[in-house]
């Protein structure tokens, strides 16, 4: 088999994604149609898991986290590439090509599409136009990780942190290879952004990464991330 054609699995770790869950699944087999689509849910209490049956894709359920999400995931994937995929991410139209361009190349082993928000925000635009640059404060998960399943294995998997798996898996494998940027953009939902402000948002997220980096846990930065009020709100002229 050529590297060209090599098998892909999609996995999407959901958490009470019923209202996009239809809608990605439709989007990915419209991208890839003939990737394996596992949806890895970490404990939904709305119709994720019921949607994911009904849309026929394999469904495996692991404790709550895109890390443990994600490792479940990749250990039900049979693709000899894994693409980690956010449920509020749309690949771009050509994503087919644009991967088997990519992978038909042996040192290609890892990469990520570049990103677009669904806002016209000035700031969101300058911050996504960022993600082409390949350093641990521009390249993360909400961009799609692509990856080969034996160099994914020889690092060892996502580890099982509810917060900045993303990052962890990026920085072990920048130590080895090229983490590569692909020629095309993914959408993602700027809805985080939009409900606490961009610049305060990409403040908090800023702050939780320089704690993380500098050793506090991941499971203490998760707890803030999802449960603390946002105190710092400049505001600036938006373009939205």
């Amino acid at each position: 088999m050529s590297e060209a054609a090599l098998p892909l699995s999609v996995i999407v770790p959901t958490l009470n994604e019923a209202s996009l869950l239809p809608t990605t699944i439709a989007d990915i087999r419209a991208r890839l149609p003939d990737a394996e689509i596992i949806i890895a849910d970490g404990g939904s209490n709305d119709d994720t898991a019921g949607l994911a049956i009904a849309a026929q894709v394999i469904l495996v359920h692991a404790p709550r986290g895109r890390g443990p999400q994600c490792r479940a995931g990749a250990d039900a994937a049979s693709g000899e590439l894994l693409l980690f995929l956010h449920a509020d991410t749309t690949l771009p139209a050509h994503a087919s090509q644009v991967l088997q361009r990519a992978f038909a190349h042996r040192e290609v082993k890892i990469g990520t599409f570049r990103l677009t928000f669904d806002s016209a925000h000035w700031f969101l635009r300058a911050s996504a136009w960022c993600s082409r640059i390949d350093s641990v404060f521009t390249r993360f998960g909400d961009q799609g990780i692509v990856i080969r399943r034996d160099f994914y294995t020889e690092l060892g998997g996502f580890s099982p942190w509810p917060l900045f798996e993303d990052v962890d898996l990026l920085r072990r494998a920048r130590r080895q290879t090229r983490v590569w940027s692909f020629p095309a953009n993914v959408i993602t939902s700027a809805r985080r952004f939009r409900r606490h402000g961009p610049v305060s948002q990409q403040l908090q997220n800023t702050r939780l990464l320089l704690r993380y980096l500098l050793g506090a846990s991941p499971d203490t930065l998760a707890a803030e991330y999802r449960s603390e009020p946002i105190a710092v709100t400049p505001t600036f002229p938006s373009s939205a």
